[in-house]
């Protein structure tokens, strides 16, 4: 299969450029590519490989050893010294998302483990991963238990495989690169922060752009080889590109200067830990290695750090990640002024743009011909002969793609780029890449606007679109589904899972998957005898083996159901309503579950969210929600039980929890409380589990939600009992804490 050339992707400079970064320094750790469907983020990660160096290894190991430093914990070693070696095409490995965890770490043969004491390994894809590139897409939606095991992977540089007292271990060290819609989610955020660096991407709203991506995808489609041909001298340029830098990373030096603006912009930014001085500190020193030079410079700091640092300063899933340029000037400039005498910058003036936007994205050759991203092709036109547009060879008809904000905005979102000071050739002497568009010319998205997240309210994130925020210190009770489920695994409710603890055993319906010892021996015992088996190793037969049933929690589907009438409509008590459900929607992140949000008023309720695992665009929902008119109850039940009736065809091991939150009233159309407890009926029909959340304030007090509780089979729970702030409320933490797993049966 031919893969798109990674020169022809169009824009998109600050995902090339950090995609690159990583390929001159694999030890930066990583990318993350957030961004809308249909942006061409899998296109771009899938034709990075085909731009790394050959990897050597030694002749025939599995595991993919270093000839010059083979693993000496290597399953198919040792490898004696002077062993055979050879060389292969650096490999990318796709992690699929419902990949099963002995796929990715390996498997072993448990009968030849156990019968023979062989240790018959299978390799997984981490091993086929090692010293290339391990590609996750829609990274966001992987299950808890291997982004785990990703976790272990990256942070040891090596895979462990333990299963019943047999143990492998074997070397690990891979680029992950990550690519996610955030409309579907968000990363848990020990697996955000191990990505080196994160980039925004969007598609550009310039037509002209738009044109000259859809010509290009059609050419590809018609003729893939020959496509794939026309590119290939630019793709070869940026491999040599590649090369080159990583030669001379070893000689690019960090200057005390360098390395105080670094620590300078990281506090200013308030990131946690030390892993985001360190990452910036080796993304500066390849950007130097990637522009030629031999010490790093101020330039390479400030795009550093707009790569590393705006996944890292996110404190809750409202954040949105972001930089806010304005203050990393600053920072850059503090730390120049606190320390006036340092080395300058002694490289001197160059045309390379503000970026030192020489190598590969300088724009431009000496011919004045475009690059691959300006036309392909050294007429200037489109690489299969199609004029990109009017204007100068390499430009479509808004200007130089990927370089000036105004003429591709998709690298950040759509938000404007800065525009280069100059994208001309930077001379015969320096090491330039192939020519075109720059590649570090994107910006990244500034900080969201707005109200400051701890005051709760509602602020607009870099995209603009308004969004609520919940107000500090909130924090929501624990509320669990009944009984023990069998659905997705996750942090909230009772489920067998494949991971937890061990509660019995059971004959495997298909594959084993974790296999219990004990009842193994137990069934395979009785028959040594008629097996023949007088001493050495117990015999076993397919049939003895016996899988563990374990217990853990699962994810559920949280579904709200808000009303939004009149009898809510007082702004202080809506304000209330909506800081607790953003406090449960904060929990329901940090438990793994998708959400959806159903509102009802007027006349109808509205499914304002589909179920969906992005917190961010629930909030997003409730900072646009109405208020206002009569209260049509049994329409927002009756919604919330059509919407449970989608969900279970499409995902019918989660369970549902519904949240309806009310004060129990019903004032629209005929009969409104006699329909509603009709309403209330179906919807406990459906079999979901239920929690009436009481908003009823005042001295007078009617406890409709009381009986609407009833109606449900459903426990009743007052507002500032299900999400209340633990330093006003001591008691209802204390009970809280006290029984941290009580179900809502």
């Amino acid at each position: 299969m031919t893969t798109y050339p990674f020169s022809a992707v169009l824009g998109m400079a600050d995902m090339r450029l950090a995609l690159l970064l990583n390929a001159v320094s694999p030890a930066i750790g990583g990318v993350l590519v957030r961004g809308e469907k249909g942006t061409a983020k899998s296109t771009a990660v899938r034709a990075l490989a085909a731009l790394l160096p050959p990897v050597p290894r030694v002749e025939g190991c599995r595991f993919g050893c270093d000839p010059a430093e083979p693993d000496p914990a290597c399953p198919d070693g040792p490898h004696p010294a002077g062993a055979p070696a050879e060389t292969r095409p650096a490999r990318l490995v796709e992690l699929p998302v419902g990949a099963a965890e002995d796929r990715v770490v390996g498997s072993l043969d448990l009968e030849k483990a156990l019968g023979e004491g062989v240790r018959a390994f299978e390799p997984g894809l981490l091993a086929a991963a090692h010293r290339g590139v391990l590609y996750v897409d829609e990274v966001n939606l992987l299950h808890d238990h291997l982004v785990d095991l990703l976790l272990d992977a990256a942070a040891m540089g090596r895979s462990h495989v333990e299963r019943e007292g047999v143990s492998v271990s074997h070397a690990a060290r891979f680029l992950l690169v990550g690519t996610m819609n955030p409309e579907e989610g968000e990363l848990r955020p020990q697996l955000l922060d191990r990505f080196g660096l994160t980039v925004e991407v969007g598609a550009s709203r310039d037509p002209a752009i738009r044109v000259e991506v859809v010509r290009r995808r059609l050419a590809a489609d018609a003729d893939p080889t020959g496509f794939a041909a026309r590119w290939a001298d630019a793709d070869a340029e940026i491999a040599s590109q590649v090369a080159a830098a990583r030669r001379r990373l070893p000689g690019v030096r960090l200057p005390d200067a360098a390395l105080r603006q670094i620590a300078e912009v990281c506090a200013a930014f308030d990131v946690d830990g030390m892993r985001a001085d360190i990452v910036t500190a080796r993304t500066a020193l390849a950007h130097a290695a990637w522009h030629g030079r031999d010490r790093v410079t101020i330039d390479d700091v400030r795009v550093a750090a707009r790569l590393a640092l705006p996944h890292r300063r996110r404190r809750d899933p409202f954040d949105t990640p972001g930089l806010d340029e304005k203050l990393l000037d600053e920072a850059l400039q503090r730390a120049q002024d606190a320390h006036p005498d340092d080395e300058p910058d002694d490289d001197g003036p160059d045309d390379r743009g503000p970026d030192g936007g020489g190598g590969p994205q300088g724009g431009g050759d000496p011919d004045g011909n475009g690059g691959p991203d300006g036309d392909g092709g050294p007429d200037g036109r489109g690489p299969d002969g199609a004029d990109p547009g009017p204007g100068r060879a390499g430009q479509t008809a808004a200007g130089d793609t990927g370089l000036d904000g105004r003429a591709d905005q998709g690298s950040d979102g759509g938000r404007p780029q800065r525009a280069s000071d100059d994208d001309g050739w930077s001379g015969p002497d320096q090491d330039n890449g192939p020519r075109g568009d720059r590649i570090d010319g994107g910006g990244v998205a500034s900080e969201a606007a707005g109200d400051d997240p701890g005051r709760g309210g509602a602020h607009a994130p870099a995209g603009g679109q308004p969004m609520a925020v919940p107000r500090g210190g909130l924090k929501a009770r624990l509320l669990t589904a009944p009984g023990v489920g069998d659905g997705v695994p996750g942090r909230r409710s009772r489920a067998r899972t494949g991971r937890g603890r061990t509660t019995g055993a059971r004959v495997p319906a298909g594959r084993v998957g974790a296999l219990h010892l004990p009842a193994t021996v137990r069934a395979a015992a009785p028959h040594q005898a008629a097996r023949g088996r007088l001493t050495g190793p117990l015999r076993l037969r397919p049939d003895d083996v016996r899988e563990a049933v374990r217990e853990g929690r699962e994810g559920n589907l949280v579904l709200f159901v808000v009303d939004a009438s009149g009898s809510m409509g007082a702004r202080q008590r809506m304000t209330a309503v909506k800081d607790a459900v953003l406090a449960l929607l904060t929990d329901a992140y940090q438990r793994r579950d998708k959400v959806a949000v159903i509102a009802f008023r007027d006349a109808g309720a509205r499914t304002l969210l589909p179920a969906t695992s992005s917190v961010l665009a629930a909030s997003t929902r409730l900072a646009e929600l109405p208020t206002g008119g009569r209260t049509p109850l049994a329409e927002g039940l009756l919604a919330a039980a059509d919407l449970l009736r989608v969900e279970r065809l499409r995902d019918p091991k989660r369970r549902p929890l519904v949240l309806v939150v009310t004060d129990g009233r019903a004032t629209a159309g005929r009969r409104p409380l006699d329909r509603a407890a009709g309403a209330a009926a179906v919807l406990a029909a459906t079999g979901a589990a239920c929690v009436v959340v009481d908003c009823e304030s005042g001295p007078v007090r009617l406890n409709l939600a009381n009986r609407l509780a009833l109606q449900l089979h459903a426990p009743h729970r007052r507002l500032d009992d299900v999400a209340a702030n633990p330093l006003r409320h001591p008691q209802a933490s204390a009970r809280t804490a006290s029984t941290p797993d009580r179900s809502v049966a």
